[in-house]
């Protein structure tokens, strides 16, 4: 990155209401990008996030992976005297985000019609399972609930089999994370333009549901839903699945074009599988039981070895921490070591712009007082605040 370039969202200051994993994946997209992201949690336990899982000091690796390069705010928004904090916060912000269940905001008397009429410009993005709308509204839901009413979680596993649950969580991810970004910075170019902002009313289920396009068109097919473990990508045909090796490791197959699964064949001296590449049904369960054979007899190393220069999409299924050596994934600069942990760097490469981890993932309520002399409070009110439990 230049020196006279700063990051793209450089001037974009977001108000964070979110827990645990969609939210602040979301935003932390946003900080690694240049925003300056204000972490706001109650005067209690704050993000659960803090204490889940395993510990290096007081917070939790999973908070610290998904907060670095914000800061952190903690405000009651229970007593009037918070969300007064709170509503000044506002008139200097960009984007506030939450993800508490739909109404929750307004009862608090900092919704969207209450923040908007403060500053038409602002951008007020709601992340929930069901949406703000519909009958499920008020219902709670974890990632597992989302992906099984999108009738993707019905696709995943093997044929004759129980549904898999992905240790990936989709519905969090897609559509809790990566999915507000698009709605949020879409209003916010609006609201540059044009003064004033919008609501972004995003649902997981509804973010899953729209990429289903796999699920969809097999159904459009077969007038049916597909098959689990028996479609096209689900391993329905013999060039495209998951393959045991002879050490109990796996080959990814991704022959999917005909060129690709003429080579695998030549690869592994056996022409007589070419024309069930896109077999289905017997001949195809025929096919990848000959196949399944094939890989079987040589551990996993064999197979990376014998197709590390052949382009013909087969390759390892690496374990997490392998992926974290892999040479690729190494060059690309996606993984970095910052506040003591292994990390991920931004999935996006942009030029003149480098990611760097600035500040590690702050703790509970590290820069009230900052914060809240930047929005024009004197030392004095800070203090009162403070004294009254208020941040």
């Amino acid at each position: 990155m230049t020196e006279s370039r700063s990051k793209p969202l450089a001037g974009l200051r977001v108000l964070d209401l979110t827990r645990l994993l969609p939210g602040p994946v979301a935003t932390l997209h946003l900080a690694d990008l240049g925003a300056d992201v204000i972490k706001i949690e109650d005067t209690g336990p704050g993000d659960y996030a803090r204490s889940m899982g395993a510990r290096q000091g007081e917070t939790s690796a999973f908070f610290r992976l998904i907060n670095r390069n914000k800061r952190a705010l903690r405000l009651d928004l229970k007593k009037a005297e918070g969300v007064a904090v709170f509503q000044r916060l506002t008139l200097s912000a960009d984007v506030v985000i939450e993800g508490f269940r739909p109404g929750v905001m307004d009862k608090l008397g900092i919704g969207y019609a209450a923040l908007s009429a403060l500053n038409p410009r602002l951008v007020f993005c709601s992340i929930s399972g069901y949406g703000q709308t519909g009958p499920y509204a008020q219902r709670a839901g974890h990632d597992i609930n989302y992906i099984g009413y999108a009738g993707v979680l019905d696709q995943i596993g093997e044929a004759g089999r129980a549904p898999a649950v992905p240790n990936f969580q989709i519905g969090d991810l897609l559509g809790g994370a990566l999915t507000p970004l698009v709605g949020l910075l879409a209003a916010v170019i609006d609201a540059r333009a044009t003064g004033r902002g919008r609501q972004v009313d995003v649902a997981m289920t509804d973010a899953v549901l729209a990429h289903a396009i796999f699920p969809l068109t097999g159904m459009l097919a077969r007038h049916a839903p597909p098959p689990r473990g028996a479609d096209l990508l689900s391993g329905g045909v013999p060039c495209y699945g998951v393959y045991a090796t002879a050490d109990g490791r796996y080959m990814a197959v991704g022959a999917l074009e005909w060129k690709f699964w003429e080579l695998l064949c030549d690869t592994l001296d056996r022409p007589d599988l070419k024309p069930f590449h896109l077999a289905f049904g017997e001949k195809g369960e025929k096919a990848r039981a000959e196949l399944a054979a094939v890989f079987a007899s040589q551990p996993q190393r064999h197979w990376i070895a014998m197709f590390d220069d052949v382009d013909c999409c087969v390759t390892p299924v690496l374990t997490i921490n392998e992926a974290l050596d892999n040479e690729q994934l190494q060059a690309r600069g996606m993984i970095v070591e910052a506040d003591g942990l292994p990390q991920f760097a931004p999935p996006y490469k942009l030029s003149d712009y480098a990611f760097s981890v600035d500040r590690s993932a702050p703790a509970a309520g590290q820069d009230s007082e900052d914060i809240l002399r930047e929005a024009g409070y004197d030392s004095a009110a800070v203090a009162a605040l403070r004294a009254q439990g208020i941040i």
